[in-house]
């Protein structure tokens, strides 16, 4: 019996350290830092330069047909936080998206950006009310289980939301931060 059990521990350890764990970089992006301006919305009273940020992901899960990428502020005083980017329909084999990707004809073939509460497809970057202290600024990937959201440029981020974490196999965060 001890031998069973030693067994099953030592599968479970194995079957624990082989399975794969979806990480999130950025070299535009400091977890738990400030946003750069260069990630700033310009507009709103923002003077930002409102550039997608490079974003770069690995150890997506066996399966995974697609990634979606999701920008969102919890913080937002609208009692629904505030979405910022959507991407969608991103092939499996990519892995990262450069700087400048959003409307800058950098997306791979087939990605497909929603609409942001700032009523556009595209990247819009931080823009929180003046004084409202510090806000938090998540950019997440998932990994799919399917070729294609059924969606197009004009679905909104909650939309895509649904869509997405319906499908996610995992997931994977980097959390930034601005105020003004």
């Amino acid at each position: 019996m001890r031998f069973i059990t030693t067994l099953l521990a030592l599968s479970f350890l194995g079957a624990t350290a082989a399975r794969a764990e979806m990480k999130l970089t950025s070299n535009d992006l400091a977890a738990g830092k400030p946003m750069a301006d260069a990630q700033v919305f310009n507009g709103f009273g923002c003077s930002g330069k409102n550039i997608s940020p490079q974003l770069q992901w690995s150890g997506a899960p066996a399966g995974t047909k697609s990634f979606a990428i999701m920008a969102y502020d919890p913080d937002a005083p609208t009692g629904s936080g505030w979405w910022h980017w959507t991407v969608f329909n991103l092939p499996a084999d990519a892995t990262e998206l450069a700087n400048g990707a959003s409307g800058g004809g950098k997306l791979p073939a087939g990605a497909i950006e929603g609409r942001t509460d700032f009523g556009s497809s595209g990247y819009g970057g931080a823009c929180p009310p003046e004084g409202h202290g510090p806000h938090r600024y998540q950019f997440t990937v998932y990994a799919l289980s399917v070729d294609k959201l059924p969606l197009d440029k004009d679905a909104p981020a909650a939309m895509v939301g649904f869509f997405a974490r319906s499908n996610a196999l995992d997931q994977a965060t980097i959390e930034v931060t601005y105020e003004r």
